[in-house]
């Protein structure tokens, strides 16, 4: 008998977390889920966990400001680049190495589901990947200075050094999780609109 291990999300759907289908992701439980894990193993500044929402939230908005003419449907694959993460939590880099490439296979069979339910490719192609990827280490610089203890030189090291301009036209926000949870929906559905 196939391993299976679902959980019951609070849209009522049965996630089967090693073979997830499109049909049973709702951007509802994927905003709740993303308000409610901390990046930083909660390890920020503030009176509230910098969320994988908000983060998600700023990633986007870098992504469109260093990539202007990119088509909305990459704006939305950049919204949701972590949105596996609503039901796995979120790891540090390090750890997630350690656990090895069973970690990074289930992460991608959730990330495929997610984006086949709107709209998107199951697999991005590469280059957007690389754009992606670009936009998160500069957050993740940000977050790294800003709220989790890092000097500009720690964080140049393992982000390495960012735009400068760009990041001081951003902010670094920390709300409570139902006000990153609507942001996030509202986000979402502005961008499914515009494609």
């Amino acid at each position: 008998m196939a391993a299976r291990a679902w959980q019951r999300m609070l849209s009522g759907r049965r996630l089967d977390l090693l073979d997830p289908t499109p049909m049973d992701i709702e951007i509802e439980d994927i905003a709740h889920g993303l308000a409610f894990v901390a990046r930083w193993n909660g390890q920020t500044l503030g009176d509230y966990a910098y969320s994988v929402a908000e983060h998600s939230l700023l990633v986007e908005d870098i992504f469109a400001r260093e990539n202007p003419s990119a088509p909305v449907k990459w704006r939305l694959a950049a919204l949701l680049h972590d949105a596996p993460e609503y039901v796995i939590g979120d790891m540090i880099s390090p750890v997630k190495a350690a656990v090895g490439p069973g970690y990074g296979a289930l992460d991608d069979r959730l990330a495929a589901a997610i984006h086949l339910r709107f709209g998107l490719p199951a697999v991005l192609p590469v280059k957007i990947k690389k754009q992606i990827k670009k936009a998160d280490k500069t957050s993740a610089w940000m977050e790294a200075v800003q709220i989790a203890g890092f000097t500009e030189v720690e964080a140049n090291k393992f982000f390495g050094k960012p735009d400068p301009a760009l990041c001081k036209s951003l902010e670094i926000r920390l709300r409570e999780p139902v006000a990153v949870r609507n942001s996030y929906l509202k986000r979402h559905t502005e961008l499914l609109s515009q494609i």
